[in-house]
Formats: structure tokens, C-alpha cells, sequence
């Protein structure tokens, strides 16, 4: 008589309580996707910060969110999804910090 006690508490919670409960596969597609456009929008960047102003500097910070990028596709690919959400989050907010505190 419990499961149908526990199917009406799921029915109950506000859509912002539930779980989405993901595969392990569906979870690196997401993270492989995520991190593909991160890429395509340093790219991006890149582009425009390098027809403002060309510097070592700019490719340097840029080069190295988008070799980050490219690390965490990989990670994910390999299973390793929490640790490239990590790496992701942490390396592309450095990266912003280092264009507004390093770069004119």
C-alpha cells in the first residue's frame, strides 16, 4: 500500500522539488553539447577581442578556455561528467576574470 502513498507525494510536489533523473549517457551528451557551444562562444570572442585589440594576451586567455573546452569533451566522453561540469564552470569563469582583470 506504499507505492501508491508515494506516487501521490510525487503527484503533490511542486514541479521545482522533483528529480530529473538523467541516464549516465544522456548526461554526457548534455555536457559534450554544453561544452561544444562554451567553445563555439569563446571562438566567438576571440574573434572580436582579437579586431579590437591583437595581443598575446587575448590568444593566450582565449586559447586556453577554448584548449579547456576541448578537455572537458573529452572528460566527458570518458565518463568523467562532475569533474568536467567542474572544470567547465571553474576554467571559463577564470577566463572571464582574466580578460576584465588582465586584459585593456
Amino acid at each position: 500500500m506504499d507505492a501508491p502513498a508515494d506516487a501521490a507525494d510525487a503527484d503533490e510536489q511542486p514541479p521545482s522539488a522533483r528529480r530529473v533523473n538523467l541516464t549516465p549517457r544522456q548526461a554526457r551528451q548534455i555536457r559534450i553539447v554544453l561544452a561544444s557551444v562554451l567553445m563555439a562562444a569563446m571562438a566567438a570572442v576571440l574573434v572580436i577581442r582579437l579586431a579590437s585589440r591583437t595581443s598575446v594576451l587575448v590568444v593566450g586567455v582565449y586559447g586556453a578556455a577554448l584548449i579547456l573546452c576541448g578537455v572537458v569533451i573529452e572528460l566527458s566522453r570518458n565518463g568523467r561528467t562532475r569533474l568536467g561540469t567542474w572544470l567547465l564552470g571553474l576554467g571559463l569563469a577564470a577566463a572571464l576574470a582574466a580578460d576584465w582583470l588582465l586584459l585593456p
